[in-house]
């Protein structure tokens, strides 16, 4: 499996995990099958957003001008999320960073929601 196979996962663990509040490891047992190889580095993503969420959240109302991280969409959060947990791990380019979480944004979101993550994951 890609690693953007895996963040693309991760992207919907993080929306599960937002949006009705389960156990991480319940949600990654329930999108990740046993014979996927899950990317460790990506689980350690999923776990870094899930427990430094409040802090994320902060830095993303810092950012948002005329809005807040409240206001968007379970998914855009949770690219956000992903996004700062990826930062914080310092394991990829911040521009690596940027373009997958784009990536998603353009697949996953309505119309212009990528140029909103582009620019957000861009400030942070």
């Amino acid at each position: 499996m890609t690693r953007h196979s895996n963040r693309e996962k991760a992207m919907f663990v993080t929306y599960q995990n937002q949006l009705f509040n389960r156990p991480v490891e319940d949600l990654i047992r329930d999108t990740f099958s046993e014979e996927e190889e899950a990317d460790e580095y990506i689980m350690q993503v999923v776990h870094q957003a899930a427990d430094n969420t409040e802090r994320y959240h902060g830095y993303i109302d810092e950012v948002l001008e005329g809005w807040t991280f409240d206001r968007l969409g379970y998914i855009e959060q949770a690219i956000l999320l992903n996004g700062c947990a990826e930062f914080d791990l310092k394991q990829e380019s911040m521009q690596v960073i940027i373009d997958e979480y784009v990536r998603l944004a353009k697949t996953y979101c309505d119309g212009d929601s990528y140029k909103l993550i582009n620019g957000v994951l861009d400030k942070i």
